[in-house]
């Protein structure tokens, strides 16, 4: 029964809070709310998985970290992208009314959020992958890989910058091709569960489907203190682009448990003093990252 829920805990949650999502959208639900519930089962779904299918058992075990994840999920997740989202609706309002025409407005809203992903996530892909390979970009998503366990709350673990920058790549070509406000809340909510369950510690096995989704299974070797190792899986919700582009990984072995920043072992782990460290990064950056 267990090996059972392993496979199948995470495809069904997918289908049933997306799926969930897209048909209440349908009948006329408000965006924000369709979103706030169904995400909110996705979560539940994942802290439910984490007590009875847990990864590792140490990674049960609290560091302190849990009030800085809480203060980076309110502020970087659900503070910072409307305040994005609505500066790049001005921003892109030029070329959001010369291309509104190319986006296929007519098609059912699962294939329009099945195109969005693929069309967002090339963006991500590649402003996740400089963030790790510019030097003045790793300062703000340095503290995404400060965490030192992988548990369902620190997906929300960003910098505020970093988060405006990767999320800005993500949906600047949604926006700038004219998505609907119903194609992004469902992409929004897609990202939500994705990015829990990427992060959750939860023993989930996906086969086939990690050639598909970028799950914890190739993103707990993103975490990895090995550098090498770290450089791959740069998908936020799908590995499709890290297959395009060769940067996929998943090794026959089994993942790093000792997760974080090898090379910056004095990196802060409290709220205020992480918002500091792209401004004061002598500081906090002991060594070479790469």
């Amino acid at each position: 029964m267990s090996q059972l829920a392993r496979v199948l805990l995470f495809p069904l949650t997918l289908l049933l809070t997306v799926g969930g999502g897209l048909w209440a959208l349908g009948q006329g639900g408000s965006e924000t709310a369709v979103v706030a519930v169904f995400a909110g089962l996705a979560v539940g779904a994942a802290v439910l998985g984490e007590r009875f299918l847990p990864f590792r058992s140490e990674w049960r075990v609290a560091r302190g970290d849990v009030l800085t994840d809480l203060c980076h999920g309110v502020v970087t997740n659900l503070l910072c992208p409307p305040l994005v989202k609505a500066a790049l609706i001005l921003l892109l309002a030029p070329l959001t009314g010369s291309f509104r025409s190319i986006w296929p407005h007519g098609w059912p809203l699962v294939v329009q959020l099945v195109l969005a992903a693929l069309v967002a996530e090339l963006g991500s892909y590649w402003g996740h992958r400089l963030a790790h390979e510019r030097d003045e970009l790793w300062r703000l998503h340095s503290t995404h890989h400060s965490a030192e366990r992988l548990y369902w709350l620190n997906a929300g673990r960003d910098h505020p910058l970093g988060l405006a920058l990767l999320f800005g790549c993500e949906i600047s070509p949604l926006i700038a091709l004219g998505a609907s406000e119903h194609v992004l809340a469902a992409y929004a909510l897609f990202t939500v569960v994705v990015g829990v369950f990427q992060h959750a510690n939860v023993d989930v096995r996906l086969g086939p489907l990690n050639w598909v989704f970028s799950l914890s299974e190739l993103h707990r070797w993103h975490h990895s203190r090995n550098v090498s190792e770290a450089n791959h899986n740069y998908g936020s919700n799908l590995i499709v682009w890290d297959v395009v582009f060769g940067t996929r990984f998943l090794p026959d072995r089994p993942p790093p448990v000792d997760v974080g920043l090898a090379n910056m072992p004095d990196f802060p782990q409290t709220y205020l003093k992480q918002l500091a460290v792209p401004f004061r990064w002598r500081t906090a950056r002991t060594q070479p990252t790469s």
